[in-house]
């Protein structure tokens, strides 16, 4: 049956043969095929697999072969980047042999070898972007200085550090006294004293006879950050100014001339204004990007472009894919905080509907009433009409009071002006409020110990570091705290995802489960996620899988059932393959064990990558026999 196209019956010839490819639907009494794809025996023959494509609206699979068909036959003008000597060592195609093979290919395992040598060619502009963009970083610093003994900073102190910050700093002033800059980032769950591993670094920095300089998201962050900054080193004579976008204009002047450019001041903390032009520095040694997901690849660079070579430290308590990605190929080394301070207690997180809100806001109640605080974000301003969420204004008026009618509730936004944004936080401080209704403003560096439930509406909106980070806000103190997702949203994907961040406190954690969902983003380019530009490498090629001398070849012989990316075959006896061996689970993995002890690989990624490559993604084979034969087909030719 075909729908919308009268011809399609009127072009098939009596007495030919045709191959019909489609899904079969229909009972014991019926079959059909609806608008399935035609194709002569002659055709077949003479291109047994057919590319499909991604397509849209306006612009079909089949219009997009036909282009390529034209195309084909000028592939020898493409530039092919990998030299002979390679190509031979590794028994590579060329790079037009493998462009034609892969939207053409006579075989499989012609489309095997085809797609082969493509990951390699990926993969190898991969690593060599990679070990530039680290090599780049690795320029000698433009802040020599020698190493530190931070017993002084520690004594300073009026508590103990953690051994885990003990242990980031030492890590941190070695980096500093190398000969090439620092590029480090500092990772911890919030509330685990980054902050103050900063001010060491910073304290290290000033000492060497350099400025430093902290970038903050926000405003109130900022000018928290300057005044904790301030009690921590002014015991030492180091002096520190606040920028921020929201100052006035002879203040602002003043901060520029006499505080960066003039050298009276040794700290400058700031917000995006940092940033701008006309901001120099008379010597800044050590650039700190603090809540790194907030900022963009381009502003983190700006901060380090301030100086020649700086050091550069970034924190955050939620790792964005990309940088995690970074991670894996060795761009930025880490420091970790796996250590809360004494006395903190892990935060408690549920997911409720909107029709338990009378229940929470009950909770909330009783929570107030033994004398504690709690927050009530909503991802909006202002109503938009039919847009289904909470804004601030109208659920402060008619949800927040109406649930709390004896309580002091504030409000709080992005569009009050600074001075009433640093009243409601001093109120809310202080505890002249009980609760604070406010949209994302408070989602960094704000830190009220007394404050220990977090109310998050339209969860479903927010990525989720921001609802990790938001989830930070409480906490802080000895007492037992919650945070409580509420979402009406019913679809899983959106479920799946908050009901894992009910699972798990742990920020890389929320930062691996972003890498496996939203990707790592552009490696070289300004994205933070998706995924990356590569086209026939997946992502267990770049995690499984590395082209080198110590396993120079991937597995010889024909890769039955792993056809090429995106390829169907035209006919039923060319999909149809042979199921192969059998074997158990016990088999495999000792078999992959034993080549993990001889090739010098994790038994586990070789696992996965034998999985990929062969079989895994074969059409016409249940998931066990794929993984069974992987033990012959696999495992031997290796």
């Amino acid at each position: 049956t075909w729908f919308n196209n009268p011809y399609a019956a009127q072009k098939l010839e009596l007495g030919q043969e045709y191959y019909f490819q489609g899904i079969v639907t229909g009972g014991m009494l019926r079959r059909q095929m609806v608008n399935p794809q035609v194709r002569t025996d002659a055709q077949v023959k003479s291109s047994p697999f057919e590319a499909v494509y991604p397509q849209t609206e306006g612009l079909t699979s089949s219009a997009i072969a036909k282009c390529v068909r034209q195309l084909l036959p000028h592939a020898e003008l493409l530039p092919d980047p990998l030299p002979s000597e390679m190509l031979k060592k590794y028994r590579l195609l060329s790079k037009a042999d493998a462009v034609r093979a892969i939207h053409c290919p006579a075989t499989e395992e012609e489309a095997f070898a085809a797609r082969r040598r493509l990951i390699y060619e990926e993969l190898l502009v991969l690593q060599l972007g990679i070990g530039r963009m680290k090599n780049h970083g690795a320029a000698s610093t433009g802040a020599p200085m020698k190493k530190a003994d931070a017993s002084p900073f520690w004594e300073s102190l009026s508590f103990s550090p953690t051994g885990a910050q003990r242990r980031a700093v030492e890590e941190i002033l070695t980096d500093m006294s190398g000969e090439t800059s620092m590029n480090r980032l500092l990772q911890g769950d919030v509330g685990s004293g980054k902050t103050l591993v900063a001010a060491a670094a910073i304290w290290a920095c000033i000492r060497a006879g350099y400025q430093a300089a902290l970038l903050a998201p926000t405003e109130i962050l900022a000018s928290q950050h300057a005044e904790n900054l301030n009690r921590l080193l002014s015991p030492f004579g180091m002096r520190v100014a606040l920028l921020t976008g929201g100052m006035k204009a002879a203040a602002r002047r003043t901060t520029l001339a006499a505080a960066i450019r003039d050298d009276e001041a040794d700290l400058i903390v700031g917000t995006h204004a940092i940033l701008s032009e006309g901001v120099e520095f008379a010597r800044l040694g050590l650039a700190v990007v603090d809540e790194q997901h907030r900022f963009g690849v381009r502003q983190r660079g700006l901060l380090a472009e301030k100086a020649a070579n700086p050091h550069l430290l970034v924190m955050s308590a939620t790792p964005i894919p990309r940088t995690l990605g970074l991670l894996m190929y060795g761009d930025l080394d880490i420091s970790i905080l796996d250590e809360l301070p004494p006395g903190r207690k892990p935060v408690k997180t549920r997911c409720i509907t909107g029709k338990k809100r009378a229940d929470l806001y009950g909770f909330l109640d009783r929570e107030i009433d033994s004398g504690r605080q709690v927050y009530i974000v909503c991802p909006a301003i202002e109503d938009a009409g039919g847009s289904g969420l909470n804004a601030v204004k109208s659920y402060y008026e008619d949800i927040a009071k109406a649930y709390l009618p004896d309580r002091r509730v504030g409000l709080m936004h992005g569009k009050l002006k600074p001075k009433e944004k640093a009243e409601v936080m001093d109120d809310f401080k202080s505890g002249r409020l009980d609760a604070l209704v406010s949209t994302t403003v408070i989602e960094v560096g704000v830190d009220v110990p007394n404050a220990t439930v977090m109310v998050i509406e339209n969860a479903e909106r927010y990525g989720l570091s921001a609802l990790h980070q938001l989830r930070g806000r409480v906490g802080r103190g000895a007492a037992e705290s919650w945070c409580f997702l509420v979402s009406d949203n019913a679809s899983e994907s959106v479920q799946k995802r908050l009901k894992f961040l009910c699972s798990t406190s742990d920020g890389f954690a929320v930062a691996q489960y972003d890498l496996e969902t939203r990707g790592p983003g552009d490696f070289f380019g300004s994205r933070q996620h998706g995924l990356p530009t590569l086209q026939p490498a997946r992502s267990a090629d770049l995690a499984d899988r590395r082209f080198d001398e110590r396993h120079p070849h991937p597995p010889r012989g024909p890769e039955r059932g792993c056809g090429p990316s995106g390829r169907r075959p035209a006919s039923r006896a060319a999909r149809t393959r042979p199921a192969g061996p059998s074997g158990g689970a016990d088999v495999r993995q000792s078999r992959c064990n034993e080549l993990s002890n001889e090739k010098g690989l994790p038994a586990a990624v070789l696992f996965r990558y034998l999985l990929f490559h062969h079989g895994f993604f074969s059409p016409m084979l249940t998931t066990s026999q794929k993984r069974q034969r992987l033990l012959v087909e696999s495992c031997t030719s290796l």
